[in-house]
């Protein structure tokens, strides 16, 4: 890869860290619903504004309309409101942690996807090795009995496998220019979303300054911008050095949330850090590799 794409993989994931803090700023102002309502609807005027300005051809199939906007749903609406109403409970630095859990329990749900990528005995080492990271971030929960911890800590891994489930859905869209695939199911999220936190929550009321620039920032720049660069580079870098995005967007939500938030960083959660990291390496490949050589150099 070039310095140029590494330089991209490393802004994607700081960003995507720092969108954390933003829907930390959020809801201090407005419920989980609005926070997605608002950063899907932002996220999709972006990127039709991108249609129009590359000229990308709009496919007028209405059921294919219907379909990537259930997708989007799944992909987008829900998770983008699961992970505020977490931070609710948690700091934003645990909710980017759980987040990176989105490539092992991608794997699971591969290898039980009709024509799925089967899981290999590595993988399946850092599917346990990511869990336990995971177990270690609930461990301060455990210990003091904090229910409302746990519970945010699952719905963090519910938006991981609506992650997971969308990764697998979205293979038979590979068709669909990817500008336009964001925009569409990002429209249908917004169309599902906005209604039912109107229902749940009433009109947002937003009287900070700081809130509006969260909302425009989260829609913007974390979504409709970043998309339009992971879908131009994912094909070039390919999936296994994109993931590095991983690894950056909870340290970046750590840094952040410690010096703009003053959120505290326990032990427990480094160490969640830490197995869900080696988990990764395991997936990816990178670990066994990295074994392999050593082995051989010693060898020789």
């Amino acid at each position: 890869m070039t310095t140029r794409d590494w330089f991209l993989i490393g802004l994607l994931g700081t960003i995507w860290g720092f969108s954390f803090i933003f829907n930390a700023i959020l809801i201090r102002e407005i419920g989980p619903l609005w926070v997605s309502g608002l950063r899907v609807s932002i996220g999709a005027l972006g990127c039709w504004v991108a249609v129009l300005a590359l000229r990308r051809p709009v496919p007028r199939d209405p059921v294919l309309w219907v379909k990537l906007g259930l997708l989007g749903v799944l992909a987008y609406a829900l998770p983008f409101a699961l992970f505020p109403l977490a931070q609710s409970h948690v700091a934003s630095g645990v909710a980017a942690i759980v987040n990176a859990l989105t490539p092992i329990v991608t794997v699971i749900v591969s290898h039980f996807w009709r024509d799925g990528e089967k899981a290999t005995r590595y993988k399946l080492i850092g599917v346990a090795a990511g869990f336990s990271g995971a177990a270690f971030l609930a461990l301060p929960s455990l210990a003091g009995g904090g229910a409302s911890q746990l519970w945010a800590i699952g719905a963090c891994l519910s938006a991981t496998l609506c992650y997971a489930l969308s990764l697998n859905i979205t293979r038979s869209f590979r068709d669909v220019e990817p500008t336009v695939f964001a925009a569409i199911a990002l429209t249908g999220s917004a169309v599902a979303v906005v209604p039912v936190a109107l229902a749940a929550e009433g009109i947002p009321v937003i009287t900070h300054a700081e809130t509006w620039g969260a909302a425009l920032a989260l829609g913007l720049i974390a979504t409709a911008f970043t998309f339009q660069i992971m879908y131009r580079i994912l094909p070039r870098v390919g999936a296994t050095n994109f993931s590095a995005t991983t690894f950056i967007a909870p340290a970046s939500a750590i840094i952040f949330g410690f010096l703009l938030l003053g959120e505290i960083i326990r032990p427990t959660h480094i160490l969640g850090l830490l197995a869900i990291f080696v988990g990764l390496l395991m997936i990816d490949g990178r670990l066994p590799r990295w074994a392999s050589a050593r082995k051989r150099a010693r060898a020789s």
